[in-house]
C-alpha cells in the first residue's frame, strides 16, 4: 500500500514536472512567435523615404553654415578685387574704375543680342559664334582624339609609332598653326575651327591611352579566357575602366579651347568674343575691354563646371 502511494506520488511529480518545463519551453517560443510577426508587419508596412521626409532629415544647419562660408569667400574675394581694381584707375590716367565699367556694362547687356549689321552684332551674338567655333572643332577633336588614344594605349606597336609624333607636335603653340590653316582652307572661320581641333586633340589622345594603360591585366586575361572580341573589351571593359582619365582629358581640352579661340578671333577676325574685344581696343573702349576679360572668364568657368557635372553623374552611375 505504502509501495502504491510512493509510486504515484512520484508520478505526479513528474507530470508536474514536465508540465512546468513544457511552459516554460513553449512560453518563450510564443513570446518570440508573436516578436517575429510584429517585425514583419513592420517590415511589410515600411517604405521608402519620400521627398518631404528626406528633406526633413537634411542638416540645414550644417548647410546654412556652409553657404555663409562659401558666401563670405565670395564677397572678400570680390572686396579685394575691387580694392586693386579701384587703387589702379586712381594711379592710371583714363583707366576706367568698377563703377565706370559698371554703367558700360549695364548698356551692353541691356540689348545683348542688337544686329546693325554683318560686322556690328551685340556680345551675346559674339559670345555664340566663338561658343560654336568651339563645340565643331572639340567635337571633331573628341571623334578623332579618343579613339586613337584607345589604339595608342591598347597596342604597343601603335604607341611606338604615335609617340614621337605626339611628343613632336604637342609642345606647338596652338596660334602657330593658325597661318597653315589660312593658307589651307582659305577662310577666318574654318581656320579657328582648326586651331580649336588642333589644341584640344592631344589632352584627349594621351589621357584616353592613360586611361586604357591603367586597366588591370586580370579584367584584360579574363576576356581572353573567355575569347571576347576586341570591340566587346573596348565597350565593355576598357571604356568604363578609362572613363575619369578621359573625362580629364575633356575638361583639359575645353579650357583650352576656349582659351585659344580668344586669341584665334583677334588674329582672324570676323564675329566672335575675340574680334569685339580687340575690335573694342581698337576703339580705345577699356570699358568694354574690361567687361569683355569677366565674360570670358564667366563662360570659361560655365564650361568647366559642365564638365564636372558630368563627371560627377558618371562617377556616381559607375558605384
Amino acid at each position: 500500500m505504502q509501495m502504491a502511494q510512493a509510486t504515484n506520488l512520484a508520478k505526479e511529480e513528474t507530470a508536474a514536472t514536465s508540465k512546468v518545463v513544457e511552459e516554460g519551453t513553449t512560453a518563450p517560443s510564443k513570446a518570440a512567435n508573436e516578436e517575429i510577426v510584429q517585425n514583419e508587419t513592420e517590415k511589410s508596412t515600411d517604405h521608402a523615404p519620400t521627398l518631404a521626409e528626406k528633406i526633413q532629415s537634411m542638416d540645414w544647419s550644417a548647410i546654412s553654415a556652409e553657404l555663409i562660408k562659401m558666401m563670405l569667400g565670395l564677397l572678400a574675394s570680390m572686396a579685394i578685387l575691387l580694392t586693386i581694381w579701384t587703387f589702379i584707375s586712381s594711379i592710371t590716367p583714363d583707366f576706367p574704375g568698377p563703377g565706370q565699367t559698371w554703367e558700360e556694362a549695364k548698356s551692353l547687356l541691356e540689348e545683348p543680342f542688337y544686329e546693325a549689321g554683318p560686322s556690328d552684332m551685340g556680345i551675346g551674338w559674339n559670345v555664340l559664334y566663338s561658343l560654336k567655333r568651339v563645340g565643331i572643332g572639340f567635337g571633331l577633336a573628341a571623334l578623332i582624339g579618343i579613339p586613337m588614344g584607345f589604339l595608342v594605349g591598347r597596342f604597343t606597336l601603335i604607341s611606338r609609332v604615335a609617340n614621337p609624333i605626339i611628343s613632336l607636335l604637342r609642345p606647338v603653340s596652338p596660334l602657330a598653326w593658325l597661318p597653315l590653316g589660312l593658307y589651307v582652307l582659305e577662310a577666318a572661320d574654318p581656320s579657328a575651327i582648326w586651331v580649336i581641333f588642333i589644341c584640344s586633340i592631344w589632352p584627349m589622345i594621351l589621357n584616353t591611352a592613360e586611361g586604357v594603360r591603367s586597366v588591370p591585366k586580370d579584367y584584360l586575361n579574363v576576356a581572353k579566357v573567355l575569347s571576347l572580341p576586341e570591340w566587346k573589351v573596348a565597350t565593355k571593359i576598357l571604356f568604363p575602366a578609362a572613363l575619369p582619365h578621359i573625362l580629364t582629358g575633356v575638361k583639359l581640352a575645353v579650357g583650352t579651347a576656349w582659351l585659344v579661340i580668344v586669341a584665334a578671333e583677334m588674329l582672324t577676325g570676323g564675329i566672335g568674343i575675340g574680334f569685339w574685344l580687340w575690335d573694342e581696343w581698337n576703339n580705345l573702349k577699356i570699358e568694354s575691354i574690361i567687361i569683355a576679360i569677366f565674360v570670358i572668364g564667366i563662360v570659361g568657368l560655365l564650361l568647366e563646371q559642365a564638365i564636372l557635372l558630368v563627371a560627377k553623374k558618371f562617377a556616381y552611375s559607375e558605384e
